[in-house]
């Protein structure tokens, strides 16, 4: 089941442009993730430039077919996905995602979003990101 998220950077006029993940959007996955793998403006903008992502750290194609670690770009299977541009949080959590991260002064920040479905109020909670995935046991 998915755990759909969201993934913003903030600009210079506190706009967040940002992009839909699908897969284990939440901190001690994703989190851990970004901050391993998506660590500078620069990396998070080239992660965002290619569209919404179903795993931004896959080991498989749209076949199934095992590769190299990637981002799995749902443009890479042939749909039209850009990225987003909201004027502020409040646009930029409102979206029915159940995370919300964004990159600002070369770190990232988690926030859970609750509601936000038919017109209910969200809430949004600061959820911290684990430096390291969890220890399977």
């Amino acid at each position: 089941m998915a755990t759909r998220s969201r993934i913003g950077l903030r600009l210079a006029d506190d706009s967040i442009l940002s992009v839909y993940h699908h897969w284990d959007g939440y901190p001690q996955w994703l989190g851990v993730t970004l901050k391993a793998k998506f660590n500078t403006f620069d990396k998070v903008a080239e992660l965002l430039d290619g569209g919404d992502i179903s795993c931004c750290d896959s080991d498989s194609d749209w076949d199934r077919n095992k590769v190299e670690d990637h981002v799995l770009y749902y443009n890479a299977r042939g749909e039209k996905t850009e990225p987003r541009l909201d004027a502020n949080e409040w646009e930029y959590f409102n979206n029915n995602e159940e995370y919300a991260y964004i990159f600002e002064n070369d770190s990232w920040t988690c926030y859970e979003v609750n509601g936000g479905y038919n017109d209910v109020g969200i809430s949004v909670n600061l959820k911290p990101i684990p430096d390291e995935y969890p220890v399977e046991a």
